[in-house]
């Protein structure tokens, strides 16, 4: 509910301020008095798009603070979650246009966008009028609207619809990579069945290289390590010795013990000998290998190093990669099937969505025919009784409201088209035809202040005393607060201000009276006789406003 509202020098306001309260609270004056400017401030405060230039003339800047009770519960909570901003019992938003334009908003001293504050005036306040496009004239809403009279629960609807996109995205994604892996099948298998053939292991390439390298330098250094086990053998250095010690120890008995040493050590020196021979025999041993061998290492080393290149991979990292593709070729082989199991489940989540928008519809189709026969009751004593009001039904686009394009549509005359309220109806009518379908959706908009801007333009006597009766029906559940010209509607009020202008200093100003009862009776009277009240327009104001 909206509480108070201060406006500080906007457009002709230099200061005011209004405390308004449950129930209906009605704004009167003559035309041009200022009224609508009272709705321009609360639109800025909301953060609605009007006016440009909303700041008094000689003054550095506008503000405009709206406070309103926010009950625990209240949809605005979310917002306020969702823009960080503690909940309170109690909402103050505030906002400020300085003259060179540029415009600054708070919500609970907390600095704000103007989209939070219209996301905030979506569950605060609805206007209703003439302009109303924000609100029932909107074709968009009335699927929503229509929704919330029939109390229609959308959630398993939405859950359907989520289950089929999930359902169809799945398809989709496998139904593309089936098709890439598919455009290279070709590729895939005589890669797997190259890769297969050679059958790489991870650290072959280290091992052959190795092999490989041990095999050329043996190549190299065999024929001399021959040819030293040559130099050490009976043909070379150990013949040799073995002479030298036969001739010594032929002649030692004459030495007279001069060569027992040098024997000892050319004993000594043969085994060495013999020791080095072994050796050298072992390692020409060792260097003994295939020329074959060689030349197959070369070929599966080179083999192995080109199908690497070839797929930009490292040779310990080919069984991996061929892995990766045996699992795409695996795709394509069992992919058909997999594409049978999605589109099975996709179809199962489309007839599940399918029955549930069918429920949907079928529900929206009685809630309007419940609907249309209320707004039927609600004009004929609004002196329409000879206009149809219709809830139209369209296919609309599927989504997770369903499949249905409801537009609420009037035909102001017998045999004459349907068509859009706001295309249709004339001033007047399109006024009273609002009051109607508000009257027949009440309830739907909980927590919010109802405005109606001359709702009831256009119509006078028994109807405008019907639109003031609906208007007090209204405000009994809700906050309404409305601007008329009509006394019929203005008698109905809760609470009461008279709009006027005033000259102070060379310079028009508009206040905002509140009117006790007296001067109820003489703002009704003014309002019945004009410019100069009698007592007659005074005794009809009295009995408007004993009801």
């Amino acid at each position: 509910m909206l509480r108070s509202l201060d406006i500080r020098d906007v457009l002709i306001i230099d200061r005011l301020s209004l405390d308004l309260g449950p129930g209906l609270n009605v704004l009167t004056g003559e035309t041009g008095a200022g009224k609508s400017i009272l709705l321009d401030a609360l639109g800025f405060v909301l953060g609605w798009r009007g006016r440009a230039e909303l700041v008094r003339q000689g003054a550095a800047q506008g503000e405009v603070t709206a406070v309103f009770d926010l009950p625990p519960g209240h949809a605005a909570h979310a917002v306020l979650l969702e823009a960080g901003i503690e909940a309170e019992d109690e909402l103050i938003l505030r906002r400020i246009n300085t003259a060179d334009g540029r415009k600054t908003a708070w919500v609970n001293d907390r600095r704000v966008s103007g989209e939070v504050l219209r996301d905030l005036s979506d569950h605060l306040v609805e206007l209703h009028g003439q302009h109303d496009d924000r609100g029932l004239l909107n074709p968009r809403g009335h699927r929503t609207l229509l929704d919330t009279f029939a109390g229609i629960d959308l959630g398993p609807l939405r859950t359907a619809w989520g289950a089929q996109r999930t359902a169809r995205a799945a398809l989709a994604e496998a139904e593309e990579v089936l098709y890439r892996a598919a455009a290279e099948e070709e590729f895939l298998r005589h890669a797997v069945a190259e890769l297969d053939k050679l059958n790489p292991e991870p650290g072959e390439d280290a091992a052959l290289d190795a092999r490989r390298r041990l095999m050329q330098g043996a190549a190299r250094i065999r024929e001399d390590v021959a040819k030293g086990l040559t130099a050490l053998s009976d043909q070379g250095a150990e013949g040799r010795m073995r002479d030298a010690l036969r001739w010594l120890e032929g002649a030692t008995d004459k030495a007279e013990g001069r060569l027992d040493a040098a024997l000892a050590a050319l004993n000594r020196a043969l085994i060495e000998l013999g020791e080095a021979q072994a050796g050298v025999e072992g390692a020409l041993e060792a260097l003994e290998f295939d020329p074959g061998e060689l030349e197959r290492a070369e070929e599966r080393l080179f083999a192995i190093r080109a199908l690497a290149r070839k797929h930009g991979q490292l040779p310990d990292n080919l069984g991996t990669f061929a892995d990766g593709l045996r699992t795409r070729l695996a795709a394509i082989d069992g992919g058909a099937a997999g594409i049978a199991r999605l589109q099975k489940a996709m179809a199962e989540a489309e007839a599940t969505f399918a029955v549930e928008a069918a429920r949907i519809t079928a529900a929206r189709r009685e809630a309007a025919g419940r609907l249309d026969a209320a707004m039927a009751a609600e004009l004929a004593p609004l002196k329409m009784e000879r206009a149809v009001f219709v809830t139209e039904f369209a296919l609309g686009e599927p989504g997770p409201e369903g499949v249905d394009a409801v537009t609420f549509t009037v035909a102001t005359n017998p045999g004459a088209p349907a068509g859009p309220l706001n295309r249709i109806a004339s001033g007047g009518e399109l006024s009273r035809f609002l009051l109607a379908l508000k009257v027949c959706l009440t309830g739907d908009s909980p927590g919010q202040t109802l405005i109606f801007d001359e709702i009831d333009r256009g119509v006078g006597g028994a109807t405008a005393d019907a639109v003031g009766r609906r208007l007090r029906a209204l405000a009994k559940g809700a906050q309404v607060l409305v601007v008329t010209h009509s006394p019929q509607v203005a008698a109905f009020g809760a609470r009461h201000w008279r709009v006027e202008k005033r000259v102070v200093a060379d310079q028009t100003l508009s206040t905002v009276t509140p009117l006790g009862d007296g001067d109820r009776v003489e703002e009704i009277a003014r309002m019945l006789a004009g410019d100069t009240v009698t007592e007659a327009a005074r005794a009809a104001a009295r009995a408007l406003l004993q009801g």
